[in-house]
């Protein structure tokens, strides 16, 4: 019961969210903060992850054919399938909840514990709208974060191969293009989005109803972190067993 109820007030919050709207001009600059702290701001650690798991990715595909009739092309394929299907969407969400979702709950509560919501309350400001609704707009940019962390994924992935003398760049490149299906971009992108909305929300609520002072601050942080991780793993298994099945 204690469970329903919590999930009863998260989507009451995100009813509130889309409630009451803030004036537009002050919406815009919201927008563009939230751009430049959300994904503009995640961009280096997200390049960072990406290229060297791909790098990983590949080095292990070439360790594990140990069979000499394996053709190599298979290292780019692995590359490929592996990136764009689970470690760039998946894993680089599971990273950002960290990042983005431990930054969204320590901002929001820290305005908690210092009245500043309750202050615009009183000036007749819909507070969830306007603190959360500029992070879910900014956060439509999402997909573009992990469209980069594809490319560098795959870069990473023919760096390590071609590099590391496990294959030839025809090999890899062969085996990056061939039987290669356009719906697993659509699946990618589309849990992508969800992701996204999970990552915003998740943490706004942590933030927006915890109690107490700077310490709870921090438990905050720490439990929106799991909650969200949960909760991508959770989505990430659905849709895969809607769409790839």
């Amino acid at each position: 019961m204690h469970y329903l109820h919590l999930i009863g007030v998260y989507f009451l919050m995100i009813k509130k969210v889309f409630g009451r709207m803030t004036r537009p001009k002050v919406l815009r600059k919201l927008i563009f903060k939230e751009i430049d702290d959300l994904i503009i701001g995640s961009l280096g650690i997200v390049a960072f992850i990406s290229f060297f798991i791909g790098a990983v990715v590949a080095i292990q595909t070439a360790l594990n054919l140990t069979n000499p009739l394996i053709p190599k092309e298979l290292i780019g394929f692995a590359s490929r399938q592996s990136v764009i299907l689970e470690f760039a969407p998946t894993f680089i969400s599971v990273i950002m909840a960290g990042k983005v979702g431990s930054f969204i709950t320590s901002s929001i509560g820290t305005m908690r514990v210092t009245e500043q919501i309750d202050a615009l309350e009183v000036m007749g400001i819909n507070s969830l709208n306007y603190l959360v609704f500029p992070k879910i707009v900014a956060m439509f940019l999402y997909p573009f974060v992990i469209a980069i962390a594809m490319f560098l994924g795959i870069v990473g992935g023919y760096v390590a191969g071609v590099f590391g003398g496990f294959v030839t760049s025809e090999q890899f490149i062969t085996g990056l293009t061939e039987d290669f299906i356009p719906f697993h971009l659509i699946y990618s992108f589309l849990k992508t989005f969800i992701f996204a909305f999970l990552l915003v929300t998740i943490p706004s609520y942590h933030g927006y109803y915890m109690k107490g002072g700077a310490l709870e601050v921090g438990k905050a942080s720490t439990i929106s972190f799991v909650w969200t991780t949960v909760a991508i793993i959770i989505v990430n298994y659905i849709t895969t067993q809607m769409l790839l099945s």
